[in-house]
C-alpha cells in the first residue's frame, strides 16, 4: 500500500465544491428505495447520529437524532429515545432531482440539485462529538429557516421542555430537552441566514442528571466562534487522520474497496463512543430491533473497532462490565451461579427479547431470550479479546475479571454431568436459529469450554479460588465439544441424522429458509442459517482441533443458506483463512452490498453493523491473515487472483501498522517496536518498515 495515498486527499474532480472521486463518494442507487437512503447517508459520531433525511421534509417524517445508550419504554418494548430533529428547512419550491453524495474521505454529506441553485451539506463533527452542522444554499427568498430544533413526537413516556440558550451575536438560538425516566437528550442550536446562505450548528448531550445542559451551551458556543468554515476545515483533517491511520487500498477492485470504506465510515459514525457504548442491532442509524443490544456488538463489531479506535471498543466492554450486577440476578433467579447476559440488552442489563413475533405473517413464539445462552461467553471473549489486541493482559486480569470468572461460574453451575462423567448443556439455541431446543449445541459448548479455560488461567485470590479454578479446568476437559474422528464437528447431537438438504437445492443463497419453506420443514433438514461451528474457527481458533477448518468448512458451507445477515462476511474471512481467496471473495460479495443494494429489504430501519464489522474482519483477518496472539501481531495473507495488490491500514498493540500484500511479498510498515510473525516465520521485533519475500510456496 502507498501509505501517502491514506495521508493526503483523494484526486477528486468537483462539481459546484462536491467531491466527486467514484473511490470515496457514496452516491443514489437505483436498487436502493429512497426510504433505505436515509440509513446510508447516515452521519455520527460520539454516539450521536442523524440519518439523511432531505431538509425540506416534513416533520413526520424527519427523525430526530438517535444517542447510543439512550432508551424509553420498559421491557421488550424498550426502544431508542429520539432526540430533537435540527436539519429541517423550509424550501420552495422543493429541489428537483437533488442528489446526495456522501464524501467518506472527508465525512461529509452534500446534497446538490441537478439544474438549480439549491445545495446542502452536513456533518456531524469527528472531533466533537454531539456538534452537528449544516448549510444550506439557494437563491434569495427560496429558503426559510424556521425554527431550528423541533421536538420528536409525543410520547406519553416522553417530558420536552424548552432549555435556555444564551444568544450568539445574530444568531437566533433555541434549545430542547426530551427526557425518559431512563434518558435525557439536551439539544440546543443556533442559526444564521445572510442573503441565500443558512448556516445552522446544533449540540446534542445526553445525561439523566440535568449536566447536559451545561456542557452543550459551552459547546455551542465554541462551536458558533468557530464557525461552520472553521468546523468543516477541522472535520477534513480528523478524517485525513482517520483515513492515514486505518483504511483500506485496493485500486484493482474499486467496488470491493468503495463498500470497505463506506463499512469503516459507518462503523465510525455510529460506533465510535468513547467511555460507555451499547450497539444496537442497527446501531443509531435507524430504530430497527428498537435499538436493542445483541452478541452482534460483541462478536462483529468490537473486534473491527478495536482495531480502527481501541477506546470506542472498550467502551463497549465498559456497557457489559457496568451491568454485570444485572447477569447476576438474573443466574440467580434462574437457580445458577455466577451471571447469564441477556439475548437483548437495552438501558439496565435485563433481558427485553420479545416472547413472540411473526414468520411469514403468522405469529410464533421468540424462544432465544430463553434459550440461546451462548451470548454469556461471547460478552467474554470479547473482553478479553479487547485485552489481547491492545496487548493489555493486565485488562483481563483487573477490569474484566469479575466478569470472566462470574461467567464461567455460570457455565460450571449450568452444566449437567452424567453417569459417564460427560458435560451436558441442554436445551439451547446456538446461533444457527433454524434448531431451536438442542442438546450440547457445539458452538455453545466449546464457548463454555474456553470461558472456563480462559478464566481458570486467572491468578487465584485465595485457596478456595484456586480449588474453584482447578475445578473448571476439570469440568472443562468432561464437555461434550461434538468432534468426530474425521475432523468435523456435529452442530448438535442428532444433527448429522437430518434431512441431508442443500441450500442450493432449495434456491440460491442467501435465503430465509424458515419462511420459505416453513420452520418445521427446515428444522427437520441440515440447514443452517448461520455456521455455528465455523464462528468456533473463527473467535477462538486455539479451542478447535487442529486442521479441522477444512473439513467444516466442506461440510457446512452447502448447509449454509445464509439466512443471517451476519453469515457470510464470516464465511469469506475463513475460506480466505483456508487459502480460498478467489471462494472467499465472491462469498464476501453479498455482505458487501448489503446495504449499498438494501438486498435484504431492511436498510430503511437502519444499516447492519454485524455485516459492516464482519466486512472488515474479513479484509483484515480473512485476507490480510492478521492474527493477535501473545503479545505477537501474525500476518499470513492471501491475495485472490484479481487482486494483484492489497494495501491494509489498523491498529494494534498500541501501534499504527499499514500492510502492503502483493504477490511478491508483503511490506509492513510500523510506528514503533512490534513483535511481528510473518507467515511461519519465527516473531521478529522491528519498527519501520521491513519487506517479507513470498515463500517458495507463494505466501508470505
Amino acid at each position: 500500500m502507498n501509505s501517502d495515498r491514506l495521508r493526503s486527499a483523494p484526486d477528486a474532480t468537483r462539481l459546484d465544491d462536491v467531491v466527486a472521486d467514484a473511490r470515496w463518494t457514496v452516491r443514489e442507487h437505483r436498487l436502493r428505495h429512497a426510504v433505505s437512503d436515509a440509513a446510508v447517508f447516515t452521519v455520527g459520531s460520539g454516539g450521536f447520529a442523524q440519518v439523511g433525511v432531505p431538509e425540506e421534509a416534513g416533520i413526520d417524517s424527519a427523525p430526530g437524532v438517535l444517542v447510543a445508550g439512550a432508551y424509553v419504554g420498559e421491557g421488550p418494548q424498550q426502544h431508542l429515545l429520539e432526540g430533537s430533529r435540527w436539519t429541517l428547512v423550509n424550501v420552495n419550491p422543493a429541489p428537483a432531482e437533488a442528489e446526495w453524495f456522501l464524501d467518506l474521505y472527508s465525512g461529509v454529506l452534500h446534497r446538490r440539485e441537478e439544474d438549480g441553485d439549491f445545495r446542502s451539506t452536513r456533518f456531524a463533527c469527528a472531533e466533537r462529538p454531539g456538534v452537528m452542522a449544516i448549510r444550506v444554499e439557494a437563491a434569495a427568498g427560496r429558503c426559510t429557516p424556521g425554527r431550528a430544533l423541533d421536538p420528536p413526537p409525543s410520547d406519553p413516556a416522553v417530558t420536552v421542555t424548552e432549555v435556555d440558550t444564551p444568544g450568539h451575536d445574530s444568531a437566533e438560538t433555541c434549545g430542547v430537552r426530551v427526557e425518559s425516566a431512563q434518558a435525557a437528550i439536551v439539544a440546543l442550536a443556533a442559526q444564521r441566514q445572510v442573503a441565500g446562505r443558512l448556516d445552522r450548528i446544533a449540540v446534542f448531550a445526553a445525561d439523566a442528571a440535568d449536566l447536559g445542559a451545561t456542557r452543550a451551551r459551552r459547546e455551542l458556543r465554541r462551536a458558533w466562534d468557530d464557525g461552520f468554515d472553521g468546523l468543516l476545515s477541522a472535520q477534513r483533517r480528523v478524517w485525513a487522520r482517520r483515513w492515514a491511520t486505518a483504511g483500506i487500498d485496493l485500486p484493482d477492485d474499486p467496488d470491493t474497496e468503495l463498500a470497505v470504506r463506506f463499512a469503516l465510515f459507518q462503523l465510525w459514525s455510529n460506533a465510535d463512543a468513547h467511555g460507555e457504548s451499547a450497539i444496537g442491532a442497527r446501531g443509531i442509524s435507524g430504530a430497527g430491533y428498537l435499538g436493542h443490544v445483541f452478541w452482534d456488538m460483541d462478536a462483529f463489531v468490537l473486534p473491527a473497532m478495536v482495531s480502527l479506535d481501541p477506546e470506542a471498543a472498550e467502551a463497549m466492554v465498559a456497557y457489559r462490565l457496568r451491568r454485570l450486577n444485572a447477569a447476576r440476578e438474573r443466574a440467580r433467579a434462574e437457580g445458577y451461579a455466577g451471571a447469564r447476559f441477556p439475548w437483548e440488552s437495552a438501558a439496565d442489563g435485563t433481558d427485553v427479547t420479545p416472547r413472540s413475533g411473526f414468520l411469514g405473517g403468522t405469529e410464533v413464539p421468540i424462544l432465544t431470550g430463553t434459550r440461546e445462552e451462548h451470548i454469556t461467553a461471547d460478552v467474554a471473549w470479547a473482553a478479553d479479546h479487547y485485552a489481547e489486541w491492545t496487548g493489555r493482559p493486565k485488562f483481563a486480569t483487573t477490569t474484566a475479571r469479575e466478569l470472566l470468572t462470574a461467567t464461567a461460574r455460570y457455565w460450571a453451575s449450568r452444566m449437567r454431568v452424567d453417569a459417564r462423567g460427560r458435560a451436558h448443556l441442554e436445551q439451547i439455541i446456538g446461533p444457527d436459529e433454524y434448531h431451536e431446543s438442542v442438546d450440547d449445541n457445539a458452538y455453545t459448548n466449546v464457548m463454555a469450554r474456553w470461558n472456563l479455560r480462559r478464566a481458570a488461567r486467572l491468578e487465584p485470590r485465595n485457596a478456595a479460588e484456586a480449588d474453584e479454578f482447578a475445578a473448571w479446568r476439570a469440568l472443562a476437559d468432561q464437555i461434550v465439544d461434538q468432534l468426530h474422528p474425521d475432523g468435523r464437528y456435529e452442530q448438535f447431537s442428532g444433527y448429522f441424522g437430518l434431512e441431508p438438504l442443500m441450500a442450493a437445492e432449495v434456491t440460491r443463497p442467501p435465503v430465509a429458509a424458515d419462511v420459505l419453506l416453513g420452520q418445521a420443514r427446515v428444522a427437520g433438514s441440515q440447514l443452517i442459517k448461520q455456521p455455528d461451528v465455523l464462528m468456533l474457527h473463527h473467535l477462538i481458533p486455539d479451542e478447535v482441533a487442529p486442521g479441522s477448518l477444512v473439513p467444516n468448512l466442506d461440510f457446512y458451507a452447502p448447509r449454509t443458506t445464509h439466512g443471517s445477515s451476519l453469515s457470510t462476511a464470516i464465511m469469506a474471512a475463513l475460506l480466505a483463512r483456508a487459502g480460498r481467496p478467489d471462494e472467499a471473495v465472491e462469498t464476501l460479495r453479498p455482505a458487501l452490498r448489503l446495504d449499498l443494494d438494501d438486498r435484504s429489504g431492511s436498510t430503511a430501519s437502519g444499516l447492519h453493523m454485524a455485516t459492516l464489522g464482519g466486512v472488515w474482519q474479513a479484509m483484515l483477518n480473512g485476507f490480510g491473515g492478521v492474527r493477535v496472539r501473545d503479545g505477537v501481531l501474525a500476518v499470513a495473507p492471501v491475495l485472490p487472483d484479481r487482486w494483484p495488490r492489497l494495501g491494509l491500514a489498523f491498529r494494534c498493540l498500541g501501534r499504527s501498522v499499514r500492510l502492503d500484500i502483493e504477490r511478491a511479498g508483503v511490506r509492513i510498515r510500523v510506528d514503533g517496536p512490534l513483535p511481528v510473525a510473518v507467515g511461519d516465520r519465527p516473531p521478529q521485533v522491528f519498527s519501520g518498515e521491513s519487506w517479507w519475500p513470498a515463500t517458495k510456496e507463494g505466501k508470505p
